[in-house]
């Protein structure tokens, strides 16, 4: 069996269930922006699909998915060089998510920690898809033979299910077919945690506004939050040693290293020894001249949805025109009569 050579190409997603974060900003779209500019052609997705995986009210999904592509599109990504779209406009990641339920194993499926996280005590009351969510979540990534997916560290076990996937597929049909996908895993602000808790992941689901940036705030909000952030009464550490056992003053060096593409030990060259009442107005002005003109943008944005859609739609026509023939090829292997 000869290998087959996979063209570079990168492909995520993200859920439009409501309320982006600094944290989906600096771990995840600043990444993609950054991948963009790469020469490698980049697929970004608003997974509405797997939204679905819990009830969502379809009016506020509608405007979720439209306020996550005017996130993507404010903070630089550029319809002219990426594909962006949302899932389900493109339907082959359906149909090829059904062959993967097919090759899937339920050992693995149960093995999938975040089903369990999500799922809690009552798991025979969640829906079929919160469980076979991973395997549309292969399909997604396989539909385009991605090579590369950035994501989070939560979401590793899912790239190593996809390659699962991947391996028994090639392997059950005699062919080298779908890519073993690699995730990308880098970055300085890749986990923020919550301003108040620093123990905690930042997540648009804490009760208290003052835990998270929102993507929406506007300049005299995240100036706001940033001074109001737990921190500690010590001065800061001149080595990134000596930020361990103090996770709110790591978590805030983190965001400053991120939003400033700079590494952790340079901030601390610069800072080591001040005081937080020093270094809370550097990151609040850092904060707000990164961050300000991507609200703007985002809050334009919301304002003419026929522009979203219009970016949606043609992106739509670009994705489908690399999955259709891939999923054409999968049934083929498969033995369906086309």
């Amino acid at each position: 069996m000869s290998e087959v050579v996979h063209t570079p190409r990168v492909f995520s997603g993200i859920q439009p269930s409501g309320g982006l974060t600094l944290g989906n900003y600096l771990g995840a779209i600043k990444r993609f922006v950054e991948m963009q500019e790469n020469g490698i052609e980049t697929v970004y997705c608003m997974v509405d699909l797997h939204a679905i995986t819990v009830w969502q009210d379809p009016a506020a999904l509608r405007r979720q998915t439209r306020e996550l592509a005017a996130g993507y599109i404010a903070a630089g990504l550029d319809p002219h060089k990426s594909i962006l779209f949302n899932q389900s406009q493109v339907a082959e990641h359906a149909q090829l998510g059904w062959i993967f339920n097919c090759v899937a194993r339920m050992g693995w499926m149960n093995r999938m920690t975040q089903f369990k996280d999500k799922a809690g005590k009552d798991r025979e009351k969640v829906s079929v898809g919160l469980f076979s969510y991973p395997t549309l979540m292969a399909a997604d990534i396989l539909l385009y033979h991605a090579t590369h997916v950035p994501v989070g560290e939560d979401q590793k076990q899912h790239i190593e299910l996809t390659r699962d996937i991947a391996a028994k597929f090639n392997h059950d049909y005699g062919v080298d077919f779908f890519p073993m996908t690699e995730p990308v895993i880098e970055g300085a602000g890749t986990r923020v945690m919550s301003l108040r808790d620093g123990s905690k992941k930042m997540s648009k689901s804490d009760p208290s506004d003052a835990s998270r940036i929102n993507m929406t705030d506007d300049a005299d909000a995240i100036a706001k939050k940033i001074r109001k952030a737990k921190s500690d009464a010590d001065a800061l550490p001149s080595e990134a040693a000596g930020l361990k056992d103090r996770p709110e003053a790591r978590n805030l060096v983190n965001i400053y290293a991120g939003l400033a593409d700079m590494s952790v030990e340079q901030v601390l060259a610069d800072v080591g020894g001040r005081q937080f009442s020093e270094f809370k107005p550097m990151l609040a002005e850092m904060a707000v001249s990164k961050l300000s003109p991507i609200s703007s943008e985002m809050a334009r944005l919301m304002q003419a949805p026929d522009e979203i859609d219009a970016v949606l739609r043609a992106g739509a026509d670009r994705a489908r025109a690399i999955a259709a023939p891939i999923l054409e090829k999968t049934y083929e292997i498969v033995g369906m009569v086309r």
